[in-house]
């Protein structure tokens, strides 16, 4: 099928593009990775697009201050390869498995956050990480947590006003492991499931862990796991008897022609297990060794 007929414009500052959302029906374009498919199914049929890649503001990479920024219109692709964004493991882990390298060319970071499809692998790197959303409108500049920014499949926490800009993602740091896994039909499909993993560990032990879900709920699920990880350690047995009660929690999505919600539960539990088990040694393998 074809888009239906829309208004296109290209405008080359922040305040234009804020400018044209503040007109009425339109969406912002960047790599159009899913917005160009949701016209063409006529999902979506804004009256104008608004494309922001002459916006220079917004293709900015730099690591500063613990954090990675992604610019809105900074491609993933560009991210996979950046030397900056070693800074953060687990974006390294995740972009392997987004599309194809031909979709990761033209796709952004930001684009997807932004789309907020619920089986989508950065908005759930973006939830486990605890990222930072910086989201311009007419009332100006704000930072949103990633916890509040996903509401619901393809909703976000920003206006029909306002853009997103930006990504923060927190770097790693000393004694801290990430794990990253999900099951799909084929490589490049939405994930049947799949789960990202982040753990602290010090002399003590395991201080925080931290497990986010996706393509099982209606967006990126999170939950804090430190006493089920400082518990078991990197065993993944026991880990495995636990991630399979904390499954029928956080899987929730109905099942479909591709797998049940008891199926989609299992692989759940399974890649849990197996991923806080890896992030467990990858953190004790980072620890700082004393001078």
């Amino acid at each position: 099928m074809k888009a239906p007929p829309f208004a296109y414009v290209r405008p080359a500052t922040l305040d234009d593009v804020l400018a044209e959302l503040a007109g009425g029906d339109a969406k912002v374009l960047a790599g159009g990775q899913s917005l160009v498919p949701v016209l063409a199914m006529r999902l979506g049929r804004p009256a104008t697009l608004v494309d922001i890649n002459s916006v220079s503001d917004l293709h900015g990479l730099e690591a500063v201050s613990g954090q990675l920024r992604v610019g809105a219109a900074v491609r993933q692709r560009t991210v996979e390869r950046a030397e900056q964004a070693r800074a953060v493991p687990l974006i390294g882990m995740a972009l392997p498995f987004v599309g194809h390298r031909e979709l990761r060319s033209r796709g952004t970071v930001v684009g997807s956050l932004a789309h907020a499809d619920p089986a989508a692998e950065l908005p759930a790197v973006a939830a486990c990480l605890e990222a930072t959303i910086e989201v311009a409108g007419p009332r100006g500049r704000r930072s949103v947590p990633a916890a509040e920014f996903f509401a619901g499949a393809m909703t976000t926490g920003a206006g029909p006003d306002e853009v997103v800009v930006a990504a923060r993602f927190p770097t790693a740091r000393p004694g801290e492991g990430f794990g990253f896994a999900e099951i799909a039909r084929r490589h490049g499909d939405f994930a049947l499931a799949g789960v990202a993993a982040r753990v602290r560990v010090d002399g003590d032990g395991v201080t925080d862990a931290r497990l986010t879900g996706f393509g099982v709920s209606d967006r990126p699920v999170s939950r804090d796991v430190t006493a089920l990880v400082r518990a078991a350690g990197e065993h993944e047995p026991e880990l495995r008897a636990a991630t399979a009660e904390l499954a029928t929690e956080v899987v929730d999505t109905a099942g479909d022609a591709h797998g049940s919600t008891g199926y989609r539960r299992r692989l759940f539990g399974v890649l849990a297990a197996r991923e806080l088990a890896r992030a467990v040694r990858r953190a004790r393998s980072r620890q700082e060794v004393p001078a």
